[in-house]
């Protein structure tokens, strides 16, 4: 099943508040972290921030965002993970801690050690491009090129090791057969401007982040990396409808809280979050941001982590990638 459907197989609908959650919430009164491992400005903390408000509004609670930055985001897990288990301190969880218990060989803060799940935020797509002097057009013309050219010739750009671009690359090279040599960038600015300038020539790319080189001709579009097109680019066919049945990256977000968290409060919390993540303003400050808003029950946000930290082992450790 899809995970891009996620709204659907989570089911969305609201969930019930247990007495005695509600009756925790008004002896409390504490105000609850939302904690970010990545600077001010970026997606994370935007989704972070407009979440802030409506948890606010349906918990009667002050709710703010926490920037812990620092080591790739784990500054921020371990400070969730080691937080005492009343549902005050919270983690903004992006796709890359599901990557990062496989990545890091002594990466200290699993799900299954540390955490329960909440509910999911939100999700994007990636989408590959090239630069148009290249003349590749489709995906089916990126792989002809591949395998006419000496393994590892072609040069495909990253913003780093285990990135969610850097990972598009591997599970790519596993699904056609073929090998792109990951280029390494530290951060996204630099390899978009690269990019554009023709330095390189294919990337594995946030939709927001190359929406508008797309638009103005500066890169070619090639394929979305949901199972199903993308609101963005609709014209635009998937990898997986491109001949690679069921290859998908997605860019999500989710909430986690410490594990032992009590039921009640992580259902409490959960209610809020489906409240939340439903109201118009919520989904368009998202849509701004290139992301869609998501719904689903503790348990099943769980599965659906549980299945992506499966899912990069099998990549990370086909090709021996380590941090």
């Amino acid at each position: 099943m899809r995970r891009r459907a996620f709204i659907a197989f989570l089911g969305g609908g609201a969930i019930a508040w247990p007495l005695a959650a509600r009756a925790q919430v008004a002896s409390t009164g504490q105000n609850i972290r939302l904690v970010v491992g990545f600077s001010a400005g970026g997606a994370t903390d935007i989704a972070a921030r407009v979440l802030a408000g409506s948890l606010s509004q349906k918990l009667g609670q002050q709710v703010f965002v926490e920037n812990r930055t620092g080591a790739g985001g784990t500054l921020a897990t371990q400070e969730v993970a080691g937080a005492a288990p009343d549902g005050t301190t919270l983690l903004v969880t992006p796709f890359a801690n599901a990557a990062n218990e496989t990545l890091f060989k002594d990466f200290r803060y699993k799900y299954d050690d540390c955490f329960t799940a909440v509910a999911p935020i939100a999700q994007t797509d990636n989408v590959l491009v090239v630069h148009p002097s290249l003349n590749v057009h489709s995906v089916a013309d990126l792989i002809a090129l591949a395998k006419s050219r000496p393994p590892g010739e072609i040069l495909a750009a990253s913003s780093g090791v285990g990135t969610a671009n850097h990972l598009a690359n591997e599970l790519f090279n596993m699904a056609a057969g073929i090998k792109l040599t990951s280029v390494q960038y530290r951060g996204g600015g630099e390899v978009v401007k690269d990019l554009v300038s023709g330095q390189l020539k294919i990337m594995f790319a946030p939709i927001p982040t190359v929406l508008p080189f797309v638009q103005n001709g500066a890169l070619r579009a090639v394929a979305t990396t949901g199972l199903q097109r993308d609101k963005l680019l609709p014209d635009l066919p998937t990898v997986a409808e491109s001949g690679l049945p069921g290859f998908e990256v997605l860019l999500w977000l989710g909430l986690l809280a410490p594990k032992a968290t009590p039921r009640p409060v992580i259902e409490r919390l959960a209610a809020a979050m489906s409240y939340a993540l439903t109201m118009p303003d919520v989904k368009s400050a998202f849509a701004a941001q290139g992301f869609d808003a998501l719904t689903g029950t503790p348990d099943d946000f769980a599965a659906f982590y549980r299945s992506e930290v499966d899912k990069w082992r099998k990549v990370i450790v086909a090709t021996g990638m380590s941090l």
